[in-house]
């Protein structure tokens, strides 16, 4: 970028939010993202029930670089650069395994599954001067992990994890409560997908309520032809059978927090399940009200809500658990990753309804997900024309004196006030 200059007109005096649509198009300022976001941000790599066995890996990229997420021989969650030290080639080529070394098929330098140098071939030809033992492979600066959820950071001098999510580990900790021995897994199956469309359209996407009755009305007509109660609010400032909250986490970071109509496989029942569940769902709230107490098991069962851990993770806790995580392939694409999340004790029957839940909506096969995709293309398609028409409006919500509701745009803001701070050179550990 040529300067750091502002992309948002922010006047909460006046109430109004204007967004620059330069920053939805540009790829210097994406070439700012990876300096100023990507490069400074803690970066979801993926969750530790995926590495279930000692020499389990998946190779990923992760903010556009290629790593290896694995379990050494000890247990031990690691990331490592997926680099040779040698001439840069990728030391691991396939998508997941189980292995105790990684072989360059360059040149053959052989790397252990904790990172260390296995043995260089030829070794005898280098000099005294060349120690084998100090090329590893590297890894990020920062690797750390909250309830299993693993994020690296490239900035040596990044806060903890823990003090970054801040108030998100919350809502974490929902999720991670729905287990009876607070250990979710990652089930098998995996989403990927690619959209025309800039990475941070689906940051928004994935939190506007305000969309939810116009773009996913099919959606909701199955719903309610399945039985499941969807009435139009009373209040005509809503737009949603049920309203909730957009709260501000901090730190970029950020939720809707809603009452449930849609149901919940932990554990509201709707009578897509069909009547045979109710015996089992009724079991799963109360095993949850005895462990954390009926206040805390309502909050599970009864509510739902995204959160967005800034700047590109989003875990849907709604009709089933995703974990989505995106990142840019160019300022006019991105390429999307998404798995479903459960308890490890859930029953077959239990983990049938989540998967159902999971894929009637979620994913590119589900009834969201490709009216999201077509939504956000077509947002794209509509940008070429920003030169002559700069501004996208995100005022929604700002003269309500009320808490913000999940229908506003509240949480959009958020959003682009903690992005437009860090592209201008902020710390990504200050408060928005």
């Amino acid at each position: 970028m040529t300067g750091a200059r502002s992309f948002v007109v922010d006047d909460r005096e006046k109430g109004i939010f204007l967004l620059d649509r330069e920053a939805l198009v540009s790829e210097d300022v994406l070439r700012g993202e990876m300096k100023n976001i990507f490069a400074k941000c803690w970066i979801y790599v993926g969750h530790g029930s995926e590495l279930k066995r000692n020499g389990d890996f998946h190779t990923r990229k992760v903010a556009g670089r290629p790593v290896i997420f694995a379990r050494d021989g000890k247990g031990q969650v690691r990331c490592h650069f997926n680099t040779c030290r040698h001439r840069g080639a990728l030391v691991c080529t396939e998508r997941k395994g189980n292995t105790r070394r990684f072989n360059c098929v360059y040149h053959g330098w052989i790397y252990n599954n904790d990172g260390s140098m296995a043995r260089v071939p030829g070794d005898e030809a280098y000099t005294a001067a060349f120690d084998q033992s100090t090329f590893g492979l590297k890894a990020p600066a920062r690797f750390e992990q909250y309830r299993d959820f693993w994020f690296m950071n490239l900035d040596a001098d990044a806060q903890p994890l823990v003090e970054y999510l801040g108030e998100a580990t919350d809502y974490i900790d929902l999720v991670v409560d729905q287990s009876p021995s607070n250990t979710m897994e990652v089930i098998a199956g995996t989403q990927e997908y690619d959209v025309n469309a800039n990475w941070k359209l689906m940051v928004e996407n994935s939190v506007d309520d305000y969309h939810l009755p116009s773009t996913h009305s099919t959606w909701l007509n199955f719903m309610a032809n399945s039985g499941v109660k969807v009435e139009a609010p009373k209040d005509p400032s809503l737009v949603l059978p049920t309203h909730g909250l957009a709260i501000d986490l901090g730190n970029g970071h950020f939720t809707t927090d809603n009452i449930n109509f849609r149901g919940r496989p932990v554990a509201a029942w709707i009578p897509i399940y069909g009547e045979d569940a109710k015996p089992e769902m009724d079991a799963i709230r109360q095993e949850l009200v005895e462990r954390v107490g009926a206040d805390r098991a309502k909050r599970i069962c009864d509510t739902n809500r995204n959160l967005v851990i800034f700047p590109n993770l989003v875990i849907n806790d709604g009709s089933s658990v995703t974990i989505r995580t995106f990142f840019p392939d160019g300022a006019n694409k991105m390429h999307v990753t998404a798995w479903a999340l459960g308890p490890v004790e859930e029953s077959e029957s239990m983990r049938a309804r989540r998967l159902d839940a999971f894929l009637t909506f979620y994913g590119p096969g589900g009834f969201a997900t490709p009216d999201d995709v077509e939504a956000l293309e077509l947002v794209q398609q509509g940008l070429a024309n920003y030169t002559d028409d700069r501004w996208s409006e995100m005022s929604r919500g700002m003269g309500r004196e009320a808490a913000q509701l999940n229908s506003d745009e509240h949480h959009l803001r958020t959003f682009w006030r903690h992005w437009d701070k860090m592209m201008a050179g902020g710390s990504s550990g200050e408060q928005a």
